[in-house]
């Protein structure tokens, strides 16, 4: 099914953003500016919604975690 796949390969591209914010390339590099646009949209609205963690973004993960029940859900009614 085309969304699953679409699915794992926004997983792909949110992992990339963080891994990419582990390296601190700088705002201006193309690369970190796709990232940063593909991810934010969905990234902001949850930082806004999680309390503060001490300096830790926990975004990713739960972004991560909600892709993951979406695609089970999906994968369990294409069966």
């Amino acid at each position: 099914m085309l969304l699953i796949v679409l699915l794992d390969l926004y997983s792909l591209v949110v992992l990339g953003a963080v891994i990419i914010s582990w390296i601190q390339l700088p705002p201006s590099n193309p690369v970190a500016t796709f990232l940063h646009t593909l991810t934010e949209p969905l990234l902001a609205p949850i930082r806004r919604v999680l309390p503060d963690a001490g300096g830790l973004d926990f975004s990713p993960l739960i972004l991560l975690f909600g892709l993951r029940m979406l695609r089970s859900l999906l994968f369990a009614g294409a069966l």
